[in-house]
């Protein structure tokens, strides 16, 4: 028996409308399955449903815009299923284009902020440690959880959407500091520590520990001191690809771990796992079977989005690779939000990147609706999510790289690797 406020049954009893009154059923059955007592209160959410699966998801929806329904706290909006900014890219069947739109219009309707991103924690506000929150989308939740230290489980269709239009959630999982502490540690023994080219060795190690730990709390030791936001995400966005990891911590990195004996809250460490640089060489391999001198369709970066501090990167290494007056040989696709973007276009660097052959695709991305040009072929990435992922959507062969070598091929139309 789900433990109510006066407020939750004045919702339940329609008070504040019909699509309130359904959220709040949703969200009060749900929670009973969880093994939840009660309910708690959220200070925002994250939208996972605007890409278009089908009718039923544009059913739901329109059902809680026609019972008056509207978010009570802020609310951001994941990816669709194309980009409303560059429409003229979408490469799929009119009909669905049609739906997929109306879908997204629809939770502007709900009083969504139209952000279409799956890295919301990019955007001007982005919840701090020990928030109580309901987002949606894998990477997204990994985020925040891990880096922001903000407390969410890892929410879905059509529940995120029901929390923020009620501003509640069930009292459970990784909402309680009891339910946050590490699992299983990987103890990390020649992580490469110069920056230039890590980036996919993160990728790797998210692959690698989201296979082996499941829905587990993985917990890392000896990753570099210098360990940014965007090698985090990618990082966390892996791991949540190959596993259903929805929090991580990294000893002295991340805000909950500030030693190994805070990370599993004290607790013996019960399970240990050997990551050498050789183990990560293999989990790559795996997923690229990608030769040097291999002719490639094309690259596409940026799942999750990019930040302006990766278009920074994207861009010296164009300057830095680039024979003089050329650019990519082949389609070189860059996923980012419209916050981004628009940023890029005040600073005069969406004009740079234009200049340099960049087709940048803001509100959805290249793994899941029909954008890029030549999907037969080999297409190259430094996201562990878009190799994962990819295959088996658009049926392509992927080139698994760093963003060094991603730029590297793009200027050769062939894929160029790194010496080990």
């Amino acid at each position: 028996m789900i433990e109510l406020t006066e407020r939750d049954r004045a919702l339940l009893g329609g008070q504040s409308g019909d699509a309130a009154a359904l959220a709040m059923r949703v969200l009060v059955r749900s929670a009973a399955l969880m093994g939840a007592e009660r309910l708690l209160d959220i200070t925002s959410a994250h939208i996972d449903g605007c890409l278009y699966h089908g009718q039923a998801s544009l059913d739901f929806v329109e059902r809680l815009v026609a019972g008056g329904g509207k978010v009570v706290v802020p609310t951001t909006l994941n990816v669709g299923s194309l980009d409303l900014i560059h429409p003229e890219l979408f490469r799929g069947d009119a009909a669905v284009k049609s739906q997929a739109e109306r879908l997204m219009q629809a939770h502007l309707e709900l009083g969504c902020e139209s952000t279409f991103t799956c890295a919301p924690y990019q955007g001007r506000q982005r919840p701090h440690l020990g928030q109580q929150i309901a987002w949606a989308e894998s990477n997204a939740i990994v985020f925040a959880n891990s880096v922001l230290g903000a407390r969410t489980n890892r929410y879905g269709d059509f529940m995120d959407l029901c929390a923020a239009l009620t501003g509640r959630a069930p009292a459970c999982g990784l909402h309680l500091a009891e339910n946050r502490h590490g699992q299983v540690l990987f103890e990390l023994l020649d992580f490469p520590a110069e920056q230039s080219g890590r980036d996919i060795w993160f990728a790797a190690l998210g692959l690698l520990a989201g296979k082996q730990v499941g829905a587990r709390i993985p917990v890392f030791v000896g990753l570099p001191p210098d360990t940014n936001e965007d090698e985090l995400k990618a990082l966390g966005a892996a791991c949540a690809s190959t596993g259903a990891v929805g929090l991580f911590h990294a000893v002295g990195i991340t805000p909950e771990a500030p030693t190994l004996a805070e990370a599993f809250g004290g607790r013996p460490v019960q399970e240990t796992v050997a990551v050498s640089r050789t183990t990560l060489q293999r989990t790559r391999a795996a997923l690229s079977r990608a030769r040097p001198g291999d002719r490639l369709a094309a690259v596409s970066v940026g799942t999750p989005h990019f930040s302006l501090a990766e278009f920074d990167q994207l861009l010296a290494l164009l300057a830095e690779e680039a024979v003089s007056g050329t650019g990519p040989r082949i389609d070189f696709y860059v996923n980012t939000s419209r916050f981004i973007l628009w940023q890029l276009e005040e600073c005069g660097k969406a004009k740079a990147l234009q200049a340099c052959g960049i087709t940048v695709v803001t509100d959805t991305c290249t793994y899941i609706t029909p954008v890029m040009k030549q999907t037969r072929g080999l297409v190259m990435t430094n996201s562990g999510k878009w190799a994962h992922y990819a295959p088996a959507n658009i049926g392509v062969e992927v080139a698994f790289g760093s963003l060094r070598e991603c730029v590297r091929s793009a200027l050769r139309g062939e894929v160029v690797l790194d010496a080990p």
